[in-house]
């Protein structure tokens, strides 16, 4: 009986992989994950807008682009703004504002490319024919996750984290804001009764925030789905979390199981320090 089953046991096989990628730095570190995969025997797919920066062509996977209302010029302009605002010496008052403009705007824009890929007919029909064995994609632009749940495919999320703590509550990991510090707070987790409190009024503040900063993304969503989603239950459906972050620098928290740390995939080409 027993060789039975072993003979009923099969080699792994490769797999057929839809790549949703997040322009920018984000691309540099999913790139290196796609080789390797690559060199493993699966069949990957990225599909990106025809205007991009850093998301290029590789004979290690096809690239389908699709058109976007915007030229990468703008994106370009749009990146240096971003850097400009936040190493600016004005104050932090003015440059809070600023960088929240900034990053209305920024989600407008990624909102667009979005729903220019949700409403390709022929893009839309190449991922329905193509039956992906899963879609990996960076959450920071929910895109990816609505194409799998419109079309029921697995989802990998490849991150290092998401404002707000959206990523935390999304996997229902625990994350008490009288216990867990939030970020730029500064604070560890020992902390005093007052700064327990700030520490409290500071996420209630980053949930108004980032309410309305994905709100435009929440509205596609809900429209293409044709059912409420808030950005939270849109990710409460990803099957893994592969984070680019460590507890070496980051705060320790709770995790979930389906949560795994691969900080160290960001030091795969390091070089040494200068005197």
């Amino acid at each position: 009986v027993l060789l039975l089953l072993l003979c009923r046991l099969g080699t792994a096989a490769a797999g057929k992989l839809l790549v949703i990628p997040m322009e920018g730095s984000h691309w540099l570190s999913m790139k290196e994950v796609l080789a390797e995969l690559s060199a493993r025997g699966h069949e990957i797919v990225v599909i990106a807008p025809d205007s991009r920066i850093l998301i290029d062509s590789s004979e290690r996977y096809e690239t389908k682009t699709y058109p976007v209302p915007f030229k990468k010029e703008d994106i370009e302009k749009h990146m240096r703004s971003l850097s400009e605002i936040s190493f600016s010496e004005e104050p932090f008052l003015t440059r809070f504002v600023n960088i929240w403009a900034h990053s209305r705007k920024t989600t407008a824009m990624f909102e667009a490319f979005c729903s220019s890929l949700l409403y390709n007919k022929e893009m839309m029909k190449y991922i329905e024919e193509s039956k992906f064995d899963a879609i990996f994609t960076d959450p920071l632009t929910p895109c990816g996750q609505i194409v799998a749940l419109h079309f029921s495919i697995p989802t990998v999320f490849f991150l290092r984290g998401i404002p707000c703590g959206i990523d935390v509550q999304a996997a229902q990991s625990p994350d008490p804001a009288s216990y867990v510090p939030r970020i730029f707070s500064l604070y560890t987790d020992h902390m005093t009764f007052p700064q327990r409190v700030r520490n409290f009024l500071h996420a209630a503040a980053e949930y108004l925030t980032c309410g309305i900063i994905f709100s435009p993304f929440e509205s596609l969503a809900s429209d293409f789905l044709q059912k409420p989603m808030t950005i939270t239950q849109l990710l409460s459906h990803g099957s893994i979390w592969l984070k680019r972050i460590d507890f070496v620098f980051e705060y320790p928290m709770p995790v979930m199981p389906n949560m795994v740390f691969i900080g160290g995939i960001n030091c795969g080409q390091r070089k040494p320090l200068s005197q």
